[in-house]
């Protein structure tokens, strides 16, 4: 039995384990079956520990981070990133919005030839939790067509918005969500070295850091140019790389446990009506597979 296919046994809010182990066996009709009920039980915890919570960082010795790309590609900024990462020897995870890899899918097959991972970001940046269920798979499975055959199945839901259901969602259509422990904030007004001396002073091993090689919603249209990242980001290599090694996120989770919490984070009314799209206009979130009017 696949411990994905548990999944499907019980209501989201409830708890198993509380109705005892006989009960629980009699449900399912595996009682009085040592070997089924022993493997039952196996593969019930083995479900419990990936659902438990998000994966926002690993628990290793090793000399070992992961630094993370989200919103991209972009066709002005991610060729920079590439080189950037390519002449200090990192490799990185790109968690790109469907929409952009249809557009551009040799950006796509570049970022993944270069031995980098790419994961799930959705195809047009809603907030999960604002959203039906309907269009979240929508959203996820509209992705995965525009990444393949290049993605992993690693999600990461849009502004970090997640709640019980969304992650639950993104689990059950076989992917593991991946967040952050650092947050690099290049997504507001700094200039490359107040992020880069954020990300130094906040990374240790194991780590997961935050950046963006595209805006595809912004509080102010000065925020669109990557430019300062980027700075960052070759500060940040330049600075750490004597400390640590640059992985991918599949990469990292080989090096040690993840470290898991429950992430439940909404995004506020007020914080949509302030977003804009990068030229400017009142942003809203596109449907899967709808493409913005360029």
């Amino acid at each position: 039995m696949d411990p994905f296919l548990l999944t499907g046994m019980f209501p989201f809010r409830c708890k198993p384990p509380l109705l005892g182990r006989g009960k629980l066996l009699k449900l399912i009709g595996l009682q009085g079956n040592r070997l089924n009920e022993s493997f039952f039980f196996r593969a019930f915890h083995a479900f419990a520990r990936r659902v438990r919570g998000t994966v926002t960082s690993v628990s290793t010795q090793d000399p070992v981070v992961a630094i993370t790309f989200d919103d991209g590609p972009d066709p002005t900024f991610t060729p920079g990133l590439l080189e950037i990462l390519g002449r200090h020897g990192a490799r990185a995870t790109f968690f790109m919005l469907g929409e952009s890899a249809r557009k551009y899918p040799g950006l796509v097959r570049e970022v993944a030839s270069a031995g980098h991972a790419i994961g799930n970001h959705s195809w047009g940046h809603p907030s999960f939790p604002a959203v039906s269920r309907k269009e979240r798979r929508r959203q996820i499975r509209a992705c995965d067509q525009a990444l393949a055959p290049h993605g992993v199945r690693l999600f990461r839901p849009p502004f970090g918005h997640q709640n019980r259901e969304t992650f639950i969602d993104a689990f059950l259509l076989g992917h593991q969500v991946v967040l952050w422990n650092v947050d690099s904030e290049d997504w507001l007004d700094h200039n490359g070295q107040l992020i880069a001396e954020r990300v130094e002073r906040e990374t240790t091993p194991g780590s997961i850091i935050l950046f963006h090689d595209a805006l595809g919603v912004v509080l102010d249209v000065r925020h669109v140019s990557r430019e300062r990242s980027l700075d960052a980001v070759d500060r940040v290599l330049d600075r750490l790389g004597g400390r640590f090694r640059f992985v991918t996120v599949p990469e990292l989770l080989r090096h040690g446990r993840p470290r898991r919490i429950e992430w439940n984070f909404l995004g506020s009314p007020d914080l949509f009506e302030m977003l804009r799209n990068p030229d400017g206009t009142p942003w809203r979130y596109r449907a899967a597979g709808e493409e913005a009017d360029r």
